[in-house]
């Protein structure tokens, strides 16, 4: 597609879809589109439309960091979003965040709840939510989010993308709502490894207006050729919560990197857990104090409950226990700096499970701990990292896993990871207009959807022939103890770098969930809401929707 007709696609499916909870706001549409018709075809990144994660400063639309109180509108964007810009990337809109990118789990927002686009009812991970879902359903060809703690590879992992978090410093931090700001670090999401890589050349450049800033200097192919060494934590020391499946899936990733040339190396995962506890348990809280103090102060009670008790709870804490801190943190630098003398990477799980939203609104200081395990120390020890993906759990959710290098080792981490990917695919039952013949199945097709079998439902989904739809459509709805004959599927595999737009196509009162087919196993595929089923007709009987076709005129 040319870049206006991609725009105009993007604004039409996020109108049909809703544009919360995964945007905050929208550029005007005509204002983008007359910029996509002028863009030059020969920049680097002509006609790309981009997300910006709204603690990310982009002309024209309010940042708030996912707090109305907060919101002002900028004169001009973000270092980072104009030499983008300036490159031929197209910005349309502000993403949804944990509030002030305070959290790793994308549900401490007052514009709503984003969920991973795998899986109804978990979390997409934070801070950068919005960002990530955006990528993940195609809204856009990539996305600008933060990482302090892990926000730039946590959302990475739960939604099926590439998470690039750069050395600190190497893009700049100017126009950018500080979290940590010794820490803090613009990250790119993307469904694909090449273009994380060229957004990371063209936005790693020193800023004079922020001290932070740092050249980056590309060691070269140092270790990223046939052979090399990569770290992994002794078997005692991994954590997976209890999720049996990540660690399978974290073995068949060790397994694959060693296939592809690598050495595994195991090391003591001690120290770098010990500088991971020092972001939330140690003085670096008090530095998000230290950007929001006079806010916090004057309007407290119009933070999230959660975000309010993290951040105002760092008054208590004294330039004594800083120094402490400080000097504990140079230890651990001086003990963990001495992996590199015998790995090149390491290769950590980039979360050792992921969670429900229900079970984080439940426990949501501890379990997003959890979710920090393998991600907080990377920015307190100065190292670069690179969430890639790593497979499925049997019930749809993705798992990831992320290459962490000292720093300046971006491009070196991409290199070695384009050979660790697996290939991405993903399950798709369908019951009526995808079946194959039926008007909606190019869908699927032109996806690079293959056809993997025929097969039944459960026996405890009713069938239903849906009104006024065009064309016609069936809804299923499972009901607990209902015993009927099972219903006709077909299972697709379908790209998962395509599975995000075919979602976004699916119109309400139909959406994607985890089907139970006959033989017990799980898997995604079309449901019903149970609104939908107003006016409409049961024609479980017919057991499919070929056989209820036939008997229509």
């Amino acid at each position: 597609m040319t870049p206006v007709e991609r725009i105009r696609q993007a604004y039409e499916r996020i109108r049909q879809r809703g544009a919360a909870p995964v945007w905050i706001s929208l550029l005007p549409e005509d204002d983008v589109i007359r910029r996509a018709e002028t863009i030059d075809p020969s920049l680097p990144l002509a006609g790309l439309a981009f997300a910006v994660k709204d603690n990310i400063d982009l002309a024209g639309l309010p940042t708030t960091a996912a707090c109305p109180a907060f919101a002002y509108t900028p004169q001009r964007s973000a270092t980072v979003v104009r030499l983008l810009e300036q490159a031929g990337a197209i910005a349309i809109g502000k993403t949804n965040l944990d509030q002030f990118a305070t959290g790793l789990v994308g549900v401490r927002s007052p514009y709503g709840v984003c969920n991973s686009v795998f899986s109804e009812g978990y979390i997409s991970g934070g801070s950068s939510s919005g960002s990530a879902v955006a990528v993940a359903l195609d809204d856009v060809h990539f996305a600008l989010g933060t990482d302090t703690a892990g926000s730039g590879r946590v959302p990475a992992a739960f939604n099926n993308l590439i998470g690039l978090k750069p050395t600190r410093g190497i893009f700049s931090m100017t126009g950018v709502v500080p979290a940590c700001r010794t820490l803090d670090c613009v990250s790119v999401f993307a469904r694909d490894l090449i273009l994380a890589e060229r957004v990371f050349r063209i936005a790693a450049q020193p800023d004079p207006e922020d001290w932070s800033t740092r050249s980056f200097q590309d060691p070269g192919d140092t270790w990223s050729g046939a052979r090399f060494r990569f770290g992994v934590p002794q078997p005692a020391q991994l954590e997976f919560f209890g999720d049996e499946e990540s660690r399978r899936l974290f073995e068949a990733a060790v397994a694959r990197c060693e296939r592809a040339g690598g050495q595994r190396v195991e090391i003591d995962y001690a120290p770098f857990r010990a500088a991971a506890e020092l972001l939330y348990s140690g003085p670096w809280v008090a530095e998000r104090l230290a950007a929001l103090e006079d806010f916090a102060r004057d309007h407290a009670e119009e933070m999230h409950p959660v975000t309010r008790k993290i951040i105002t709870g760092a008054g208590a804490l004294t330039a004594v226990q800083a120094f402490q801190a400080a000097y504990k943190l140079g230890e651990l630098k001086s003990k963990t700096a001495a992996v590199w003398t015998s790995t090149d990477f390491l290769l950590l799980p980039t979360t050792g499970t992921i969670y429900k939203v229900a079970e984080v609104d439940a426990d949501p200081i501890r379990l997003n701990t959890n979710l920090g395990f393998y991600t907080n120390f990377v920015n307190l020890l100065d190292f670069s990292a690179l969430a890639i993906p790593a497979g499925f759990r049997p019930n749809g959710t993705p798992f990831g896993v992320t290459l962490i290098g000292p720093a300046m080792a971006d491009l070196s981490l991409a290199r070695v990871a384009s050979r660790l990917l697996p290939e991405q695919r993903i399950q798709v039952a369908v019951v009526g207009a995808h079946l194959t013949g039926q008007p909606l199945n190019s869908q699927l097709t032109s996806r690079g959807g293959t056809l993997v079998k025929t097969c039944r439902t459960s026996p405890d989904y009713r069938f239903y022939a849906l009104a006024n739809s065009t064309p016609a459509k069936p809804g299923l709805i499972r009901e607990e103890g209902f015993a009927g004959p099972g219903i006709e599927v077909e299972i697709w595999s379908l790209p998962v770098n395509e599975f995000g737009s075919f979602v976004a196509l699916i119109p309400p009162p139909l959406g994607i969930g985890t089907l139970r087919l006959d033989d017990g196993t799980q898997v995604k595929g079309f449901i019903c809401e149970p609104s939908g089923i107003t006016g409409a007709r049961e024609i479980t009987s017919f057991g499919g929707w070929r056989a209820y076709l036939q008997t229509r005129p």
